[in-house]
């Protein structure tokens, strides 16, 4: 005969507070908040970037607004929020935080003194000439893998095929549940 007794699990209480604190750190280090050497790209980075090139938003054509940009890879990329898509968009498109940007912005992106970017309605993005070259240009000559997004609706390729080492280039840094890098 099967008790309540018989289904309760002893275990001290700190131990497993460390174990999933430990285990979500890593899923988010390793999901989120760190750049993968191959691209040197944080997964927020490369779903902007390769929205941005699925939507034609190339450097020989027409800004569009960063609304529509966020709006689009929150919903078919990165569900984790508007603003963490718009602030990895911004920092691309400053020039006095990366060696070079990737994202071609137009209007106020905030200044080297700490000014922030203005709001997303009010900004306007394309892709840089170097990066539709350099990360994009060969991502359909089937050089990537690509994977399920979120919720199996759209594909999206695990890292770009980059012809640059871009971490070497434009640096990372972040900050993730136990960990800054």
């Amino acid at each position: 005969m099967n008790t309540k007794q018989d289904n309760i699990i002893r275990t001290d209480y700190a131990e497993i507070m460390q174990k999933s604190y430990i285990d979500y750190a890593m899923s988010v280090i390793i999901s989120r908040a760190l750049p993968d050497v191959r691209d040197g790209l944080k997964p927020v980075q490369r779903r902007t970037l390769y929205d941005m090139y699925e939507l034609g938003i190339r450097y020989d054509r027409p800004y569009r607004k960063c609304a529509r940009i966020v709006g689009d890879t929150m919903g078919k990329y990165h569900p984790h929020g508007d603003s963490s898509i718009y602030d990895a968009l911004v920092v691309m498109a400053q020039e006095f935080k990366k060696g070079r940007t990737l994202v071609d912005g137009h209007g106020n992106f905030g200044s080297i003194e700490g000014d922030g970017a203005a709001a997303m309605r009010y900004t306007e993005a394309r892709l840089e000439k170097l990066t539709q070259e350099v990360f994009l240009e060969d991502l359909d000559k089937n050089v990537v893998d690509f994977m399920p997004n979120f919720d199996e609706t759209e594909k999206e390729p695990v890292v770009l095929p980059v012809r640059i080492p871009n971490l070497l280039v434009n640096g990372a840094d972040g900050i993730a549940v136990g960990m800054a890098n």
